[in-house]
């Protein structure tokens, strides 16, 4: 078998036709299919390095190079795009200190020496999967480590841990116009959410951020409320450019805050994958190891010129679901449509002109339905909580991580998402073992 597979022409689609990875659509179908992958994913890749103070603009760009990455390393064969992970906002705020709308990140450098080596450590992980996986299922005794009780729990951890910063990013003056237009962008993203079907639910925060920017600046710009709108930047940005790179720093401290996210984007990949899988009708196990490895790879490139972590996205999979078409060459497509957008720094400084109030009202949103998502995850699995074991798990892991929970010995130092990632894990190990042992 070939390392890429040979893809197969697609003439035309009609009602129920379904494209699998190894085919593709005709040039024109396939610039209009990948156009529409790059507005599902571009709500959440600008939003998250927005509220770690992180350029935008770069964040677009590897996006695209982290996809092209990512379907190099799984030889073309599992359908995902790159966008920037949400599971990094958490360590990325603690270690620099940094608040949503205050411009870029002034310690961002300690933040990608961080995220490298979070990317190092995933990677290693996908080689040892990827070797394991040539001689059985290694995604087996990954679900045995990380089964749904405790990865239902890291993720609704991801967005308790920084609901204090949603809520103080929506007042970013404490004046009572920002607390409204916080309320505003929620009721906007909320009312997308609610009275819109199909392509429009699925970009709810897209297009509700949008409407929050048109209503802030009717009543700042317009009616002479609150902070008005600069626009100074955008007329002064150039159409073509890079965008603004930044070196890494490595700290201890900061490592061993961000290092555990790697466990984390573990779970969203091999989630991911699953789903993937079952839209297709494919086992895709067998590339799981390459699939964690391109992601590692993709997160160590990007932080390396200032960019966020990376990881798969489920607004894309969402994408493939609607449309049933799969083919892995779309996001080649998307990818190189990305890298375009990256290079305009006019189009970065449109995004960078977003108020605090509406940047902070989105991420209410975001961080409420991070959280949520966790319980889904408990929901679908059918987690049972009359079992004391997945109780306590649960509970200690919400509380550990929600607190802020810290430990410390010496210059390692494990806080908030980071200890209730490792403590879930080890105490699951614990229990379950006292259980069988008990049932024996």
């Amino acid at each position: 078998m070939s390392y890429f597979p040979e893809w197969r022409k697609v003439e035309q689609i009609t009602p129920g036709t379904v494209v699998a990875p190894n085919e593709y659509l005709p040039i024109s179908q396939s610039l209009l299919m990948g156009a529409q992958h790059v507005v599902a994913m571009f709500g959440s890749t600008v939003l998250a390095p927005l509220l770690m103070g992180f350029d935008a603009n770069l964040a677009i760009l590897m996006s695209g190079i982290g996809t092209l990455i990512f379907f190099f390393f799984v030889g073309g064969r599992v359908p995902s795009y790159l966008g920037s992970s949400f599971a990094f906002i958490g360590g990325v705020v603690s270690v620099t200190g940094y608040t949503a709308g205050s411009g870029l990140n002034a310690n961002i450098g300690v933040a990608l020496g961080a995220i490298i080596m979070c990317g190092l450590v995933y990677t290693i992980i996908g080689l040892i999967i990827w070797f394991a996986n040539t001689k059985g299922n290694a995604s087996e005794w990954i679900e045995k480590l990380m089964p749904p009780v405790v990865t239902g729990a890291i993720v609704a951890v991801i967005g308790l841990n920084l609901a204090p910063i949603a809520a103080k990013g929506a007042m970013a003056s404490g004046s009572i116009f920002d607390a409204l237009m916080g309320m505003m962008t929620i009721l906007c993203v909320g009312g997308v959410a609610i009275f819109t079907k199909g392509s429009l639910q699925r970009l709810m925060i897209l297009i509700g951020l949008i409407f929050a920017y048109l209503i802030y600046y009717v009543c700042a710009n317009v009616l002479g409320f609150g902070q008005p709108i600069d626009f100074t930047g955008i007329q002064n940005a150039a159409w073509f450019g890079l965008p603004t790179m930044s070196s890494p720093v490595f700290d201890m401290s900061a490592i061993t805050v961000i290092v555990p996210v790697a466990v984390i984007l573990v779970a969203e990949n091999l989630g991911h994958i699953r789903a993937v899988s079952a839209m297709t009708g494919q086992n895709l196990d067998q590339y799981l190891g390459r699939a964690f490895v391109g992601d590692g790879v993709a997160t160590m490139v990007s932080g390396s010129v200032g960019g966020t972590g990376v990881t798969t996205y489920a607004e894309n999979i969402g994408v493939m679901a609607l449309t049933r078409v799969y083919s892995t060459l779309l996001f080649v497509v998307a990818a190189i449509f990305a890298i375009i957008l990256g290079f305009s720094p006019k189009f970065g400084a449109l995004i960078h002109s977003i108020p605090g109030p509406v940047l902070g009202g989105v991420s209410i949103v975001v961080f409420g339905l991070i959280a949520v998502a966790g319980a889904r995850i408990w929901v679908i699995n059918n987690v049972d909580f009359s079992d004391n074991k997945n109780l306590i798990v649960a509970a200690v892991t919400l509380i550990m991580g929600a607190g802020n929970f810290a430990f410390e010995i010496g210059s390692f130092r494990l806080e908030g998402i980071g200890t209730a990632t490792f403590g879930a894990i080890i105490l699951y190990a614990l229990l379950n073992r006292k259980s069988k042992t008990a049932t024996e």
